[in-house]
């Protein structure tokens, strides 16, 4: 079994990517010992105000000079964002690394990074318009564009990605979460059942 690599975990907006990565850190940071897995910090061009990420903020001037001097190993844009991964956060010997990715990204990040490991989440139609409603960030017409941009956005895994469905509770999700992510890697994750 392998003793490094990067997970690379992707989903639309709604699938509870940032809950269940939330959820993940709390209890790895809870395991004696703590298992050999770390979590990018992104520098994004956001404000840490109202986010659920800890993430280094920047503007997008300072964004374009990152990315021009080749200080990210990895960088996108999403909706209307920018997002970059820094080499120091995927160095080699660092152990099991977990990037929130973006699907759209996934190919560019599989050729930068060999045996990149995608970690896809879903979840029902059903669950996405709930929690994207219950966010309200977005209008109706935005909510739905969402859905539909959710529900064409699923591709082939290779062989050796991850793939997750949230479709319960968080907990329940997490759990199955841990497991997956124990058998893939040999860290010793899996909470009490």
């Amino acid at each position: 079994m392998t003793r490094s690599g990067v997970i690379y975990m992707v989903g639309p907006s709604g699938v509870g990517k940032d809950s269940l990565l939330n959820w993940l850190r709390h209890h790895v940071s809870q395991l004696s010992p703590r298992p050999d897995l770390h979590f990018v910090r992104r520098t994004i061009t956001r404000t840490c105000e109202n986010s659920n990420e800890s993430h280094e903020a920047v503007g997008f001037d300072e964004f374009a000079k990152l990315d021009a001097s080749g200080a990210f190993a990895l960088s996108w844009q999403a909706h209307g964002l920018r997002y970059g991964v820094r080499h120091t956060q995927l160095a080699p010997g660092t152990g099991w690394v977990i990037v929130n990715g973006s699907r759209e990204y996934t190919a560019q990040a599989r050729a930068l990074v060999p045996g990149l490991i995608v970690l896809r989440v879903s979840a029902p139609e059903a669950a996405l318009r709930l929690r994207l409603a219950d966010r309200g960030r977005e209008d109706a017409e935005q909510l739905q564009a969402r859905v539909l941009r959710a529900q064409s956005a699923g591709g082939a895994l290779s062989s050796g990605d991850l793939h997750i469905v949230n479709d319960g509770t968080l907990e329940e999700a997490a759990k199955a979460l841990c497991l997956l992510l124990q058998e893939r890697t040999g860290l010793p994750l899996a909470p009490a059942l």
